[in-house]
């Protein structure tokens, strides 16, 4: 629980201070902001698990606020609201909360409520470790290791390649991608052509034939599994084809030089 980071969005001094404390005392680690502005930087350098956001802010809509955080791809929102009718909730619920509580509401529900976002989030969560043999992706140190070399990755990069690994093997558009990998881009989706490029140079064996990271006409592009699992299946048949060393042939030799 101390990993997990949670921003409150509260246009209430009292009851942001109030909050905040309860979720430190809980374990979490919390960040505080008061407005909408101060929100997005601070999720841009916080990058929170959980977002607890008060409909009634004054500089903005929370509603188009909690659409912009589903865009990208990362919190769970609890909303905190006085409008307690059914539209509102509605409303709040299909602008992206998970969550929607209506103000006055106790601590422990509150606290519960949060917990079980966190729950739900864990059980749904994607693997932080992408392992398909030759080739592994670390989702939290952002490192991708290749025949056991790391492999130098811009970050848009890392980002189109888990997407794509992540896949295991089901064809993406470009503009899937681009809307996976980078969700608050603007680029053209050929943009994607770029990196996939940049991709197969560092990650191909010929990237004007690649096996790795497939064109697929009319769609856009594949990872491909196959191709690790069978360079494996071949390394492990050639390691098992050698022919032992001929009885009486020396096969190694000690520190004092004699063969043994």
């Amino acid at each position: 629980m101390v990993s997990v980071g949670i921003q409150i969005v509260e246009g209430n001094p009292h009851l942001r201070s109030l909050l905040g404390w309860h979720l430190q005392q809980a374990g979490y680690r919390v960040h505080q902001s008061a407005s909408l502005y101060q929100a997005r930087e601070v999720f841009h350098m916080r990058q929170p698990t959980v977002v607890v956001l008060d409909t009634e802010l004054s500089d903005g809509d929370a509603l188009e606020f909690c659409g912009w955080l589903q865009r990208q791809q990362m919190p769970l929102v609890l909303m905190l609201s006085a409008r307690n009718s059914e539209a509102d909730i509605v409303a709040g619920l299909k602008a992206g909360a998970d969550d929607y509580l209506t103000k006055p509401f106790g601590i422990q529900e509150f606290l519960a409520r949060v917990e079980a976002l966190i729950r739900r989030q864990r059980a749904t969560t994607p693997p932080a470790y992408l392992d398909y043999g030759d080739l592994k992706i670390d989702l939290v140190q952002r490192r991708v290791r290749f025949k056991d070399e790391l492999v130098d990755l811009t970050p848009q990069e890392f980002s189109l390649l888990y997407v794509l690994a992540q896949a295991g093997g089901v064809p993406l558009s470009r503009s899937e991608l681009l809307h996976r990998a980078w969700p608050d881009a603007i680029d053209n989706p050929r943009t994607i052509d770029t990196h996939v490029l940049s991709l197969r140079k560092k990650l191909e064996t010929d990237p004007r034939q690649p096996s790795l990271i497939q064109t697929v006409r009319n769609v856009g592009y594949r990872f491909n599994p196959d191709f690790l699992t069978l360079n494996q299946t071949q390394a492990d048949e050639s390691a098992n084809n050698k022919k032992p060393p001929t009885p009486g042939t020396p096969s190694m030799v000690a520190l004092d030089g004699n063969w043994r």
